[in-house]
């Protein structure tokens, strides 16, 4: 019974959903907020902190299922050869309207630094650095590449790389003493809401303009586990949510699942979308169960 042991053994796969969040606050967000549905429903969620470039290779060897956090088109040359080889699947748009370049406090703005080729004028006041976030991160990469092609003539910057949590803590130094600082943003975020920012034009060939996040997994990962792949199918988040909940977590130190939580609690007409056609594991309806998980 070769056919019916691999079905089960299928089906026991997808009893755990094994997930990568990269570290960034919407993704460690919208990531908190899928486990709890996933939990609710009965699967075992597994969380996985990983770098991108770690995650897309994850996928590949099957070790992660899910990825919320594929921001396209920042992520287009990282994720292009997994796509092509269909090593992983791009399975839903989850997020639309986002931002992801270089930006800087509108008082610097104001002052002329209004384009990736501005930046060389302010070389002085920027200290030769711009700031950006994790090592091995695609963008920092691109940022790298223009140093050292001396692109907008940036040749002798130094991208200075350490997390999202550290390149914003400069910025909050900086920013009250109105210094001069340039770093890499994105929306949603509530650093556009904690200070007052202006996006740079002159990186679309590599940040694009407005862009999307895509939902991703393992190849085949829909086909094997349609009930999940039906909910990832549903999930669409918005920037008002996502930067509601990334408050709570940067700005008050909560804790993401407790504030994801919240969220859902206060919010909970978002479950009537996100669980149309999806069953918990046991083929029981879903929206009870993940409403009497969350005491609604």
């Amino acid at each position: 019974m070769p056919f019916m042991a691999g079905a089960a053994n299928a089906q026991a796969k997808c009893d755990e959903v094994t997930m990568s969040d990269v570290g960034w606050t919407d993704i460690t967000t919208t990531t908190a907020a899928t486990k709890h549905v996933l939990e609710g429903l009965g699967y075992d969620v597994d969380v996985k902190v990983l770098s991108v470039p770690v995650t897309f290779a994850s996928l590949e060897s099957d070790d992660v299922d899910v990825f919320l956090g594929n921001w396209m088109p920042a992520q287009t040359s990282a994720i292009k050869p997994y796509l092509d080889s269909g090593e992983i699947e791009s399975v839903h748009t989850n997020l639309e309207g986002t931002k992801y370049t270089l930006a800087v406090p509108t008082y610097l703005y104001d002052k002329g630094l209004k384009t990736y080729a501005d930046i060389h004028k302010f070389r002085d006041e920027l200290d030769d650095k711009i700031y950006g976030i994790e090592p091995g991160n695609e963008g920092n990469a691109y940022l790298v590449s223009l140093t050292e092609e001396n692109k907008f003539d940036l040749k002798g910057f130094e991208v200075v790389e350490s997390s999202e949590q550290g390149m914003l803590a400069m910025v909050g130094r900086k920013y009250p003493k109105k210094e001069a600082i340039v770093f890499l943003g994105w929306e949603p975020h509530p650093m556009n809401s904690t200070y007052s920012l202006k996006y740079l034009t002159g990186g679309e060939d590599f940040f694009g303009g407005e862009g999307v996040v895509n939902t991703v997994t393992r190849k085949g990962f829909v086909e094997d586990c349609p009930n999940v792949g039906k909910l990832l199918n549903n999930l669409t988040f918005s920037l008002p949510m996502e930067n509601e909940i990334m408050g709570k977590i940067l700005n008050d130190g909560e804790d993401a699942g407790d504030a994801t939580e919240e969220w859902l609690k206060a919010h909970p007409d978002v479950l009537d979308a996100w669980l149309e056609g999806v069953t918990t594991v046991d083929g029981e309806p879903g929206l009870p169960a993940v409403k009497k998980e969350l005491g609604l």
